[in-house]
């Protein structure tokens, strides 16, 4: 099986200032990385390559030159090669234009050799939308499955999954090729091996623009589709309560005193 992973290297800062006269992060000079999300996504196409004998995992990432090191990071990990989506028009398209190119880019993978899933971490750390996977599974007319949080089986046809919910789990059965974005309860991502990390700085990226993907503008430009009125750090946590009393019935007759005063019960 084929296996695509879509990763996106975000900042790995805590804490993203915003510019308080333009409303917009301020990114420059912070320490970028993995998608925390897309290690989920990593691992899980891992494990299915180690299940499948003869499957290979390509890294699918969009973003500027230095988006190269996320490839290369999920590569150590033990994919197998990369594709990199980078063309200066690329540069502030919203999620649509991303999960656009993102569907040209495996389209062109799948003319290579057919691709038989597509992984996607749950969300980006960055804007949080979880939209781009299934706008891509809608690009690609491919079934599409979000907050998977186990594969219970996979084939090269169909793949029995698990989906959180808000009341417990859905059993689904997939039919194959379909775009699936997990969750962190799927897996415990590994660490980079020392052979891992020597595959990464040979393997093949191959680099994409506007031209090879035969992109349309129109669909690439944010123009109209969104607009970031502003944005602003989260407040910062209030400080917590001391629950007075010398004993545990004091301190529990404190709570449930303070509970009823909030009307929680």
């Amino acid at each position: 099986m084929h296996i695509v992973v879509c990763v996106k290297q975000t900042p790995a800062a805590t804490q993203v200032p915003v510019d308080a006269a333009t409303g917009k992060l301020k990114t420059e000079g912070l320490p970028y990385g993995l998608n925390p999300w897309d290690e989920y996504a990593i691992e899980e196409a891992i494990r299915i390559k180690e299940k499948l004998a003869g499957s290979t995992v390509t890294v699918l990432s969009l973003g500027p030159a230095r988006a190269e090191e996320a490839i290369r990071a999920a590569i150590a990990l033990g994919c197998d090669e990369g594709a990199h989506l980078v063309d200066p028009s690329f540069d502030g398209t919203d999620n649509m234009g991303s999960s656009y190119l993102l569907s040209l880019g495996i389209r062109k993978l799948n003319a290579a050799k057919p691709v038989g899933l597509v992984l996607c971490g749950k969300q980006s750390n960055d804007n949080e939308s979880g939209s781009v996977a299934p706008a891509l599974g809608a690009w690609l007319d491919w079934p599409s499955v979000a907050y998977v949080r186990k594969f219970a089986s996979i084939d090269e046809k169909l793949a029995k999954i698990e989906r959180a919910a808000e009341d417990g789990t859905d059993s689904l059965e997939v039919d194959l090729p379909a775009v699936v974005s997990v969750i962190k309860e799927i897996n415990e991502p590994r660490l980079p091996s020392l052979k891992g990390k020597m595959n990464s700085k040979k393997a093949p990226v191959a680099k994409w623009g506007a031209a090879e993907l035969q992109a349309e503008a129109a669909k690439v430009s944010a123009g109209g589709r969104l607009e970031i009125v502003g944005q602003t750090p989260p407040p910062p946590r209030g400080g917590g309560i001391v629950v007075p009393g010398a004993t545990a019935q004091e301190k529990a007759a404190f709570v449930a005193n303070k509970l009823k005063e909030l009307k929680f019960i």
